[in-house]
């Protein structure tokens, strides 16, 4: 038992040596430099490297949260839900190639949002035109726009109303703790009458379907099963994905 402690010893005193290591070397350059933040002389703040990369982890880090509440993803993947469904295919399409169609749509309608917001914010960032606070407001203020023109000014008069009656004159004076919420609550809304608009033409060969079987006396055959074929059929036949692609990208306002 003695000889066991004597050997996990050093494990323990490795991190004092560190740390008094450390805490020596930030003595010596006079304060801590991973958290060091320098103000210029014309009054810009200058972060220190680690910094950088903390804020970009937390960046990577709500990242889904951002492709959730600000681009068109949670329509697209609601109305594909909702289709499989209808059909009655189960699990086909499975969820990742649900969740890959509706993440490369998502691209290809945020593009000229997100070109706009590279070459407005991004770009002048890198070649140190402009600071990292500057960019950051241009970049929000791109994709806010982009919320507040695809949210219906229902929903917006909702949540302005929530906070406190406040109007706006233009997308820019929207803040963000209104257009987000909006947002969301909008696409809710149109994803769910697409996807009742999708159900009734399923719907309608199922009860066709079930009546057939039923005046036929066929109790025990399952309308589900007999109405599959029919219904993939028909989707086939009015070539249905390009149809239900090209009007969930025709809803979208990008600029």
């Amino acid at each position: 038992m003695r000889l066991s402690s004597l050997r996990l010893l050093p494990a323990f005193l490795l991190p004092l040596a560190l740390l008094s290591v450390g805490s020596a070397s930030a003595q010596e350059l006079g304060g801590f430099p991973a958290i060091n933040m320098t103000t210029g002389a014309d009054g810009s703040t200058t972060y220190s490297l680690s910094l950088q990369i903390l804020a970009l982890m937390t960046g990577i880090s709500l990242l889904p949260s951002l492709v959730l509440g600000m681009t068109s993803f949670t329509r697209i993947i609601i109305v594909l839900s909702i289709l499989r469904q209808a059909m009655g295919t189960q699990q086909t399409p499975p969820n990742q190639v649900l969740i890959a169609i509706a993440l490369f749509l998502s691209l290809f309608i945020m593009m000229p949002t997100l070109t706009r917001v590279y070459d407005d914010a991004v770009n002048p960032y890198l070649a140190q035109e402009i600071s990292a606070e500057q960019a950051i407001n241009d970049g929000s203020a791109i994709m806010k726009n982009f919320t507040v023109r695809n949210t219906r000014e229902k929903d917006l008069v909702m949540f302005s109303e929530m906070a406190g009656g406040e109007t706006f004159e233009t997308p820019a004076d929207v803040p963000f703790s209104i257009a987000l919420p909006a947002f969301i609550t909008s696409e809710l809304k149109s994803a769910f009458q697409i996807g009742f608009l999708l159900f009734l033409p399923f719907l309608v060969i199922d009860m066709v379907i079930a009546s057939i079987l039923m005046s036929l006396g066929m109790m025990m055959l399952s309308p589900m099963l007999v109405a599959l074929p029919f219904k993939l059929l028909l989707f086939v036949l009015v070539d249905g994905w390009s149809m239900t692609v090209g009007s969930l990208v025709a809803t979208y306002s990008s600029i």
